[in-house]
């Protein structure tokens, strides 16, 4: 969705050819992965985050094109929202400390960028939901005025037929309804690529299907919206149904929504990619000049534009990624985890996340084997809403029979075999023991992004009105987190 375009609408014919160019496009993918030795390759991260931009009063401030405009850098592009922002950061060969080197580009870039939001009164914030947001901050006049999101709205609208419908329970209930898909902006988050095996992928794929809720409950950091306290991850809640394009027809026979966690364990990359083409209609019907299956008859690799695009318009918390680039690769989009609270501690929930998946590996197929996929999508919506408080279904120790757990028992048990499995890998010791030992501090203290922003916001409501608690817990949430001290170390008192 970074890309370019200058129209919002188009016609019903261009659909059409651009659908049947998706199909074109699968066939030449089936082509591409039987070729022998595709997608082999070190092994590489890469990341993006999303930031909230703030003004002087800690409440949002819609400027995001006069940054980008003022930085002129082209890793920074623009949000739906005009009070948002990512940054895409550079790839990382997994070996030696590609966290390390992450975070220091990270926080470069942060200091670069707040330089020039300043004579704006613009601040970054890494943060799952701006606990600042008014319900009266959202909507079109908020949208980043590029064709590219007019039409992302107008398709997506278009499909539904009605309003979208949010409804998010928790501690407190939130019911409201929205004209357009900006309430989508209001979740900012922290995407991490990772290069996998193309001949293993399916293997990687379930492997961090299987340990993302555990990662999610970890790196929790959204546990508010418009004031009312929700799930630890409201995040999740949120961006599912603020996309949410089913029309009631769709609904009745359970027609997944183009946010959502899988159809089952995954057996193939490529039926990733046919399933987004066959569940959900395009969005943004752009051609390109490309015959993929001239390119693959020449012994090259086809961009195969088309695929890519629409894949990009639907929204797994975990993707598969087709990259043409250094002989075409695939890689696992890792989506669901939030921004914040630090650079630090995004890098920790990083290699946590591939430590856990390759810790599961091995056993992979007999873990599938035994564990429905209904069961694990259960525990990422338990892991969404209760965070590290959530029990989730998990195999015991003897692989056989599943259990009804404690998710940091889990966490307990997996972070010694993330660390051990790690230690195969190229990466230096001293990264792990850095970063596993932030993980391994969040379960000792039972501290998370989420349970810290609800703890101190609570303290604050002994003496003040909801807006002013919230306000005076994200400027002390702001203030730890320009030092780069990870979460669980943060004091819980002004």
């Amino acid at each position: 969705m970074g890309l370019s375009i200058k129209q919002s609408e188009f016609t019903s014919e261009e659909f059409d050819r651009f659908a049947a160019k998706v199909r074109t496009d699968l066939t030449a993918l089936t082509r591409l992965l039987d070729r022998p030795g595709f997608g082999e390759g070190e092994s590489s991260i890469g990341a993006e985050v999303e930031f909230y931009i703030v003004n002087p009063d800690l409440r949002v401030q819609p400027i995001n094109t006069d940054i980008a405009a003022s930085v002129q850098d082209p890793q920074l592009t623009v949000e739906l929202n005009r009070f948002n922002l990512e940054y895409n950061l550079s790839p990382q060969a997994f070996k030696g400390a590609p966290f390390a080197r992450t975070e220091q580009e990270l926080l470069r870039a942060m200091q670069r960028i707040n330089r020039h939001a300043a004579p704006l009164n613009g601040e970054l914030v890494p943060i799952g939901i701006l606990p600042t947001l008014r319900q009266s901050d959202m909507g079109a006049k908020v949208m980043t005025d590029e064709p590219r999101y007019h039409a992302l709205s107008n398709a997506l609208i278009q499909q539904r037929g009605e309003p979208f419908s949010i409804h998010i329970g928790g501690n407190d209930v939130i019911d409201l309804e929205a004209d357009d898909v900006t309430m989508e902006g209001a979740t900012t988050s922290f995407q991490l690529h990772w290069r996998v095996p193309a001949h293993r992928f399916a293997d990687y794929f379930n492997a961090v299907q299987l340990v993302t809720p555990i990662a999610l409950a970890l790196a929790s950091n959204s546990p508010s919206l418009f004031g009312h306290h929700l799930w630890d991850e409201t995040r999740i809640a949120l961006f599912k149904q603020s996309v949410d394009s089913r029309s009631p027809s769709h609904r009745t026979w359970k027609h997944p929504p183009r946010v959502y966690y899988g159809n089952g364990w995954s057996r193939s990359a490529w039926e990733l990619f046919a399933a987004s083409a066959s569940l959900y209609p395009p969005i943004l019907p752009l051609m390109s000049e490309e015959d993929p299956m001239a390119v693959i008859d020449r012994g090259e690799v086809p961009e195969l534009a088309e695929l890519r695009l629409h894949h990009g318009t639907t929204w797994p918390w975990n993707r598969a990624i087709f990259d043409h680039n250094d002989g075409g690769h695939l890689r696992i989009e890792i989506r669901s985890m939030p921004a914040g609270p630090t650079a630090v501690d995004m890098c920790a929930n990083g290699l946590f996340v591939i430590g856990a998946a390759l810790a599961v590996l091995e056993d992979i197929r007999h873990l599938t084997s035994i564990l429905p996929f209904h069961y694990t999508e259960h525990n990422f919506y338990r892991a969404a809403k209760y965070g590290i408080g959530a029990d989730i279904i998990w195999p015991h120790k003897d692989q056989v029979q599943l259990q009804d757990a404690p998710l940091l028992n889990v966490a307990r048990d997996l972070l010694p075999r993330a660390r051990e499995a790690l230690q195969r890998t190229a990466v230096d010791e001293a990264e792990i023991h850095r970063l596993l030992g932030i993980i391994e501090g969040r379960i000792q203290t039972r501290m998370t992004g989420a349970r810290w922003q609800r703890q101190v916001t609570e303290s604050f409501f002994r003496s003040q009105t909801t807006d002013e608690a919230f306000k005076s817990m994200l400027s002390l949430y702001m203030s730890h987190q320009k030092t780069n001290t990870p979460v669980h170390e943060w004091t819980l008192s002004p």
